[in-house]
């Protein structure tokens, strides 16, 4: 063979495997996205060109496992082990199937197998445990978890397991050992805090097992039953904070309001200092929509607690979830304004304590609802981001100290940091994913620190597609050493403003080069951020004057968004509550979305489509949805209308139900200044013609950007007067509605996964990390 050719097939072989590869990480993207039927042929597919595929066969009968059908699974792993019997992996997969056809012993011999070819895979530890547990064999099961318990101390499944066990022997002391141990490694865990309170009730402690029970429940969302137990525990003793927190929210969550607030007022009355029970207290009062009360509260409790910085800033920057009216906007918004230069006047950073102080202030909430508003916010957000950047210099300043880019070597991959508390099925988890599944790996290495508790199948996405995935929760100094060590090339805090501790670590210096996105489309005003991740389709001319960081507007909309598999439609519109024969509007943004100058937009196409009927989804508060219904009934009411003939209001909804709303509704409405971005992705692909009028700001510029990347522009409106005529034709012209929609199908393919955005963020984290 000529030398040339050998090159050439060489080239090809990595090329198929390239494609191989793909494929594969395709069908596990299906997989824990439980759509097992497509997975199934992707895996098949891969092992069609590739039979040799190892890690196919075994994730093909993990699918298969997962589904139930053993016999197929039993097959698909034998020929796994055919291939490659090396793994710990694949022994303890067959043992799962073995145990599930009832192979007791050859499982057992599986598992066992897994252990001897990595004594740290700690699950098959547990599998083996479970089945002597289940034979009887309890001592033997306890000397099988004791065994996973000394490998691996930091699993919290062990130590629940070896709970479980000694209670069934009787050992009820050593048990509740057990059971505290796991809960110091995962205290939400409902299942552990049960059993501590069964085995509390086995030595007739019955407060502690009630309250015990009464923990459970509320992680359970089971809240009525939680609150019974709660009171018979504080009828028999004195309960710490949290147990008056874990009450009140009990009651929150039922949104009883009154019963919540009683909640903490009792257990201030036995810790009259507390600063936890008054802040959260003050929060609660926010969420049900008394501003005012919780504002008075905060002054309170500072003059009551002057050392606690954070009540000073609660009085200060508290705003309303929802205003009642515009005069509220300005009145809020001005106090904001002075209130804020004051504080920053008055905070002292000189001592350790003043400085800790002023830490734990920025770490109690961010200025999320100003950026509702409406109004343009870089002035403020400049200033409140110099005084995050200016305690965390306080605080860490071994962390805020210029980074020198590192030096690349040839063909050493650029390093990309993303963070944020959203990696998972939140809407900044959904819409930012394609970068990370569209990335180019040859040259690209990803990580990803994830701060939430919360785990689900974007979780997941985001590790399958990550090279290291870290998630590090509620550990703010833990994560940003973490990056630190990583000595990243960029850092991308996916949003800034939502969650407190990204603020916080925002305000550092992490990496050489970091960046923000419109994953929360506002400015960070936070001088350690250098750029701002942007959309060339959303932003207005002049858009530059609305950032603190230097503005990079990527190609179309900037992100890579998958179309969404939308659920079969199962429910009618009357099981929602809505008219068969009305024209259903939807319009199902966060209720904080909805500013009272434009209430009238809805009495307004009412009047020209008597049969409109407009849908809404419910905030978590009944009170913050009871001020929207009544601005409802104050705007038709002013057209002489009935807001309850045309208004709906949903409760909050399952995704799959929500889905459904979408496909069975006719217009999709979309919110003045501040636009919806996934609501509006998620819409289109349930075929809705999207109305909607782009902001000044790019935060409501949102649907604009989205259909201008469709190409089916006929229902942007230029002023307000153009958002109503739209809407009511929409309503009243079903051919011209029908063709909209129509031409939006045919285009789907133009909007969905794009990749010339990524391959632009790309382009760019290749200059800014080669430039000198």
């Amino acid at each position: 063979m000529k030398y040339q050719e050998f090159v050439e097939q060489l080239l090809e072989f990595e090329q198929q495997q390239v494609v191989i590869d793909e494929v594969h990480t395709e069908a596990l993207s299906l997989y824990h996205g439980r759509q097992y039927s497509e997975a199934e042929k992707k895996f098949k597919q891969v092992l069609e060109w590739d039979e040799n595929h190892a890690a196919a066969w075994l994730n093909l009968g993990t699918l298969y496992y997962a589904t139930e059908r053993y016999a197929d699974a039993l097959e698909t792993l034998i020929k796994c082990l055919e291939i490659d019997s090396s793994g710990a992996i694949q022994h303890y997969s067959i043992g799962l199937v073995l145990e599930k056809v009832g192979a007791i012993p050859q499982a057992i011999q599986a598992y066992q197998q897994a252990i001897a070819l990595d004594p740290t895979w700690i699950d098959a530890y547990n599998s083996l445990g479970n089945i002597f547990c289940e034979a009887g064999e309890l001592e033997q099961a306890e000397s099988i978890y004791r065994q996973a318990v000394a490998v691996k101390p930091e699993h919290f499944g062990s130590y629940l397991n070896l709970g479980n066990v000694l209670l069934e022997q009787e050992h009820v002391d050593e048990a509740i050992v057990a059971y505290e141990k796991a809960l110091q490694l995962k205290p939400r865990n409902p299942d552990t805090l049960y059993n501590l309170g069964v085995a509390f009730e086995t030595k007739n402690d019955f407060a502690e097992a009630a309250l015990n029970y009464g923990y459970a429940f509320y992680r359970q969302g089971k809240y009525q039953e939680a609150i019974n137990h709660y009171q018979i525990f504080l009828e028999n003793k004195t309960g710490d904070e949290f147990c008056y927190d874990a009450l009140a929210e009990c009651y929150k969550s039922l949104n009883q309001c009154e019963q919540a607030v009683q909640t903490y007022e009792d257990g201030l009355k036995i810790y009259p200092r507390s600063s936890f029970l008054y802040f959260q207290l003050i929060s609660l009062l926010h969420f049900f929509g008394k501003t005012r009360d919780a504002i008075a509260l905060a002054k309170k409790a500072s003059q009551l607690l002057p050392d606690v910085l954070v009540f000073k800033l609660e009085e200060k920057r508290l705003l309303p979830i929802l205003y009642e009216n515009e005069v509220d906007i300005e009145f809020y918004r001005h106090r904001f304004a002075t209130s804020l230069e004051e504080l920053i006047q008055q905070t002292s950073l000189e001592t350790p304590e003043a400085k800790k102080r002023a830490l734990e202030s920025v770490a109690s909430r961010t200025n999320f609802y100003l950026q509702y508003q409406g109004k343009n916010d870089i002035d403020l957000q400049t200033q409140y981001g110099q005084f995050v950047h200016k305690v965390m210099v306080a605080n860490y300043p071994e962390w805020v100290k210029p980074l020198s880019k590192r030096p690349l070597q040839k063909n050493e991959k650029i390093r990309i940091g993303y963070v944020s508390d959203f990696l998972r099925g939140h809407t900044v988890g959904k819409e930012m994913l394609g970068w990370l599944r569209n990335r180019n790996e040859q040259e690209f290495e990803v990580y990803c620190y994830y701060i939430n508790n919360k785990v689900d199948y974007f979780t997941q996405q985001y590790r399958l597609y990550s090279n290291y995935f870290h998630h590090i929760p509620e550990d703010l100094q833990g994560v940003c050493q973490q990056i630190i060590t990583d000595k990243l090339d960029v850092l991308v805090f996916l949003d800034i403003g939502m969650h407190p501790q990204v603020t916080q670590m925002a305000g550092l210096r992490l990496a050489p080069i970091q960046c923000t996105s419109w994953g929360h489309p506002i400015t960070s005003g936070i001088p350690t951020i250098d750029y701002f991740l942007s959309s060339d389709l959303m932003e207005p001319e002049n858009a530059q004057k609305h950032y603190s960081e230097e503005l990079i507007c990527l190609p179309n909309i900037g992100i890579s968004y998958a179309k969404p598999m939308i659920p079969e439609t199962k429910k009618s519109r009357v099981e929602f509550g809505l008219r068969e024969e009305a024209v259903i509007y939807l319009s199902c943004q966060s209720l904080f979305k909805y500013l009272p100058q434009y209430d009238y937009i809805f009495p307004a196409i009412a009047q020209r489509v008597p049969q409109a009927q407009f849908a809404f989804i419910a905030h978590g508060s009944a009170y913050i949805t009871e001020i929207f219904r009544q601005r409802l009934q104050c705007a038709f009411a002013q057209m002489g209308l009935d807001s309850e003939q045309h208004c709906i209001i949903l409760p909050r909804i399952s995704w799959s139900d929500y889905c459904n709303v979408n496909c069975i509704s006719d217009i999709f409405l979309d919110t003045l200044s501040w636009s919806g971005g996934n609501t509006t992705l998620e819409a289109i692909a349930c075929n809705l013609p999207i109305v909607t009028y782009p902001g000044e700001f790019m935060r409501g510029r949102h649907a604009y950007g989205i259909l201008k990347m469709l190409g089916v522009t006929d229902s942007i409106a230029q002023t307000e007067a153009e958002y109503i005529d739209i809407a009511a034709k929409l309503g009243l012209d079903r051919d011209w509605r029908d063709s909209i929609v129509k031409r939006m199908v045919e285009r789907h393919s133009s909007l969905y996964d794009d990749k010339i955005c990524v391959k632009a963020l790309e382009d760019f984290y290749r200059r800014v990390v080669r430039e000198a």
